[in-house]
């Protein structure tokens, strides 16, 4: 796998630093954890916007980072990324924050440090859109949402 610099600024002075890890070698993203001061209890329903206690620079306007839940808080806890997946542009410099919402039928309680979402680096191609009057025809068509099965 080729590696990036990615530049990271600790935001919360007075917390112990511990910045995003791969869990394995082969892990495809960094785990983020919760910057709290006190637990969070997110209700069934309810959106929370985490902090991380982190911002980052990325090396170029080629490269992006994208949020995804982590597979097992979302399993068994029923807690996922609330926009789906969080895009961090190369131009932001704030905090990162994660919006989680649970899907869940019970509390779920977030405490400080735990791994709350992953955080995933992909290059970012920018369109330049050609206006034409139609398009290649292909076997699928128009056919959408299910047209190729369950």
């Amino acid at each position: 796998m080729e590696k990036i610099k990615v530049k990271i600024c600790q935001l919360r002075k007075d917390k112990p630093f511990k910045p995003p890890q791969y869990a394995t070698s082969g892990a495809a993203g960094v785990d983020l954890r919760a910057c709290l001061d006190d637990k969070l209890v997110v209700q069934p329903g309810e959106i929370v916007r985490v902090p991380t206690g982190f911002s980052i620079e990325l090396p170029h306007a080629g490269i992006g980072a994208f949020i995804f839940a982590r597979s097992g808080l979302a399993s068994k806890h029923g807690l996922t990324l609330a926009n789906g997946v969080g895009v961090i542009d190369s131009d932001y410099r704030g905090e990162i924050q994660v919006a989680l919402i649970n899907l869940g039928s019970i509390p779920y309680e977030i405490k400080d440090g735990e791994r709350i979402a992953q955080m995933v680096f992909l290059p970012i191609y920018l369109a330049e859109f050609q206006r034409v009057e139609e398009l290649k025809d292909t076997t699928r068509g128009a056919g959408g949402f299910g047209s190729t099965g369950i």
